[in-house]
């Protein structure tokens, strides 16, 4: 694809830049600037997402018909380099990146109409119940049932590393509910209401001590079928469906930040005369590049009504592993001080003890959430098999 921008773009650029810098407060800076992970804290993502709302920006990749702003794909990809370039906090993609296009390809027109603007909006809050404990790169393998009684489909099992379990108002899950035939035929995706009784969430606090992910318990949970999402027995086909839009994007221009500020640790931690780690960082920049019109190519099937495909498989493995490539060279520039409590010794005459550097904040925290990156949404084991066989015919 051409890499230059049109005179359209650039004005486009320009006006994307504009509004940045008039709604991006400084609360919002800082909040994007302290994300150790690809998740925002809801207050702040949610204070962002309220504000491109009222502009019509918060969904770039959904159609017009559902409240997409009607861009296309080269100015999708502008907004989002701008927003991090920017430093914007990142929203919450459960439900504006994952479920909405599942609800749009597979659900009925009432669920339609109740769902997506609740989601656009941010009124309704959404976490992914996929992996289970023993379940996680075969997620076929998933014992969480669902048994029909009437109307309602009662729950028993649980699902872990369920990220913002904490605050989310639904769940979008995978369950049993056969066991007859091939373990994909006999699951269903239901669409859950978060405070339904029954349902206990726990809190896991990761390496990085943070409290991003949680165990989920169902206890005789009861839910309508109503809030199936497709047909019984067929959520595999729903959720494979999902799953590409959950790998399919988003890595090149949160890599390009993670670049800009990257070369501002190694520069203030004099880093850069030593040859082997400028080599390092030119192999991370030429890494970055070739995702970015991977992505590109994604963007435009979207524009045009088709799916990510295999690209998605491509992007995951590819940015996943730049991340964590970014991630050792930040953890490298710092050295000795990039645990984030470790003040630096005291200078000679004063009478204050400096802290370690600002980045050492995030950084570790950063490293160690990301070495999850390659795990979920399908380990990269995984997606080598499908370009394997989807790109390379083998």
């Amino acid at each position: 694809m051409d890499l230059e921008l049109s005179t359209d773009d650039l004005a486009f650029r320009d006006t994307v830049r504009a509004f940045l810098d008039a709604n991006l407060t400084p609360d919002l800076r800082e909040a994007g600037r302290r994300m150790t992970s690809v998740f925002c804290d809801k207050v702040h993502s949610l204070a962002w997402q309220k504000i491109l709302h009222a502009e019509g920006w918060v969904a770039p990749s959904w159609p017009v018909e559902y409240g997409g702003p009607g861009w296309s794909e080269i100015q999708r990809h502008v907004f989002h380099a701008e927003c991090a370039r920017a430093g914007a906090p990142n929203l919450a993609p459960m439900g504006l990146r994952m479920v909405a296009p599942a609800i749009m390809a597979f659900g009925t027109p009432e669920q339609k109409a109740r769902y997506l603007p609740r989601i656009l909006s941010g009124e309704d809050y959404w976490c992914q119940g996929y992996s289970e404990p023993g379940s996680g790169s075969d997620l076929a393998s998933l014992r969480m049932s669902a048994v029909a009684d009437g109307d309602d489909y009662v729950l028993n099992g649980s699902k872990i590393w369920t990220t913002h379990a904490q605050w989310a108002s639904h769940m979008f899950c995978l369950v049993r509910t056969s066991t007859e035939g091939k373990p994909q035929a006999g699951i269903t995706f239901l669409l859950i209401e978060m405070d339904r009784p029954g349902i206990k969430v726990d809190p896991i606090i990761t390496l990085a001590g943070e409290h991003e992910v949680n165990q989920v318990f169902f206890d005789d949970v009861r839910t309508p079928k109503a809030d199936r999402l497709g047909a019984e027995n067929q959520g595999w086909t729903v959720a494979k469906h999902l799953l590409e839009f959950e790998r399919g994007g988003g890595y090149a221009a949160g890599l390009d930040a993670g670049l800009a500020r990257l070369r501002d640790m190694a520069e203030a931690e004099d880093v850069l005369d030593d040859p082997h780690y400028r080599r390092r960082l030119a192999e991370a920049e030429i890494g970055a590049l070739a995702i970015d019109i991977t992505e590109r190519r994604v963007l435009s099937a979207l524009a045009t009504g088709g799916k990510p495909g295999p690209a998605s498989s491509i992007l995951k493995v590819q940015g996943s592993e730049q991340l964590q490539r970014l991630d050792e060279l930040g953890i490298d520039a710092l050295g000795s001080y990039v645990a984030p409590h470790q003040p630096k010794a005291r200078e000679a005459g004063s009478n204050e003890t400096p802290v370690g550097p600002e980045h050492g904040l995030t950084t570790m925290a950063r490293y160690l959430n990301n070495r999850a990156a390659s795990i979920y949404g399908g380990s990269n084991e995984i997606q080598r098999d499908i370009i394997a066989k989807l790109v390379l015919g083998l």
